[in-house]
């Protein structure tokens, strides 16, 4: 019987991860897995991958909350602290700064969330692959 670790040795989490971080087709690397902003294409235009079955949903937006909050709260009060600037030069330059930063981590969560899927065989991604044991 094979070990959890074992059975998805073939595709390997890292290497997926950093294959959806660039937007990539976690199976061959090459392809784009999204076709406009945030639509994941059916399947790889480079290796014919079925990527249909991901469902990333709402998973990349929570993430990306969790990443921009986790940047942008301590770089406000160090901010704050170190220029003490009035509320407006807060707002605007805190609120674009990360909505710029939220528009550009969103399709690279979407992407590897995708890769994570793709990896552990989640939602059918494994469909019709014979399992020895």
């Amino acid at each position: 019987m094979q070990s959890h670790d074992e059975y998805h040795d073939d595709r390997p989490l890292g290497r997926s991860i950093g294959r959806g971080l660039r937007c990539r087709c976690p199976a061959c690397g090459k392809g784009r897995i999204l076709h406009s902003y945030l639509k994941v294409r059916d399947t790889c235009p480079s290796c014919g991958e079925d990527l249909s079955h991901q469902r990333a949903d709402d998973g990349p937006a929570y993430l990306t909350i969790l990443i921009v909050g986790h940047l942008a709260i301590p770089m406000m009060a160090a901010y704050f602290i170190a220029f003490r600037p009035g509320p407006w030069e807060m707002i605007w330059i805190f609120g674009i700064g990360s909505m710029v930063l939220s528009a550009v981590l969103l399709p690279l969560m979407k992407g590897m969330l995708v890769g994570i899927q793709w990896s552990r065989r989640m939602h059918g991604f494994g469909e019709g692959e014979i399992v020895h044991e």
